[in-house]
């Protein structure tokens, strides 16, 4: 009876290992997945012909973060959900990406089920500090506007100021800055810790003090190259 007990003690935890190893891999899939699909955003709307992020925004944003589609349900009353990666500038060049989750927030009164690109440029150090912290809301504890869209329609606006976050969004090809008010970002726990280990915050990852994953290469490759053609276009 005893070998028994330990038999299936010896299978259970076997059973529970095979598991644990198989949402590992499904998680880091999932993940380095959503890596390679928000460099393809951010490199379309980089370049999209007069369309895209201006210069001035990518060259004085302090992170940058996409959330590739993002889905948008509107009953009446709208909701969103979406997983994205951030990086953040620091003093040896972006760092590596951390990954976090939207939800939340209205769409108005629509009907129907959506999936749209966000991208979300922080724009100074209070939004920056806001992003490392555990949960934000957009709007509420950070200060959000569209972005203004077009390589020159920075200028005249008030975007420098006060503004912690500018946002924009594409949906069926069409690109414009909106507004993410309501919505509540957090940091995405098992993402972070399947790419980094437990003991790796955000914080720690978007400060610079965690070397980058090879999966995330493409990912910063893409934010690399916007800073680039914003610097040479200026």
């Amino acid at each position: 009876m005893k070998n028994g007990t330990t038999l299936g003690a010896k299978l259970a935890f076997i059973a529970l290992a095979v598991v644990t190893c198989s949402w590992a891999e499904t998680t880091r899939e999932k993940a380095e997945d959503r890596l390679q699909r928000a460099a393809r955003v951010l490199h379309d709307i980089v370049n999209t012909p007069d369309k895209g992020i201006p210069d001035e925004v990518i060259k004085h944003a302090k992170c940058i973060a996409v959330v590739p589609h993002e889905i948008t349900v509107a009953l009446g009353i709208g909701g969103r959900i979406g997983k994205g990666v951030a990086t953040c500038r620091t003093g040896n060049g972006w760092s590596a990406p951390a990954f976090f989750s939207v939800t939340g927030g209205s769409w108005g009164a629509q009907i129907g089920i959506e999936g749209v690109d966000n991208v979300l440029m922080i724009m100074n150090e209070k939004g920056m500090q806001r992003l490392l912290s555990d949960k934000f809301q957009i709007g509420a504890d950070a200060s959000a506007a569209a972005g203004p869209v077009g390589r020159h329609a920075a200028a005249g606006t008030d975007w420098k100021l006060e503004t912690e976050i500018l946002s924009y969004s594409r949906a069926k090809g069409v690109f414009a800055g909106v507004s993410l008010n309501g919505s509540y970002v957090r940091p995405d726990r098992d993402a972070n810790e399947t790419m980094y280990g437990s003991a790796v915050t955000p914080r720690k990852i978007l400060s610079g003090k965690v070397p980058a994953p090879p999966a995330a290469i493409v990912f910063l490759a893409a934010v690399r190259d916007a800073e680039e053609k914003a610097e040479m276009k200026s």
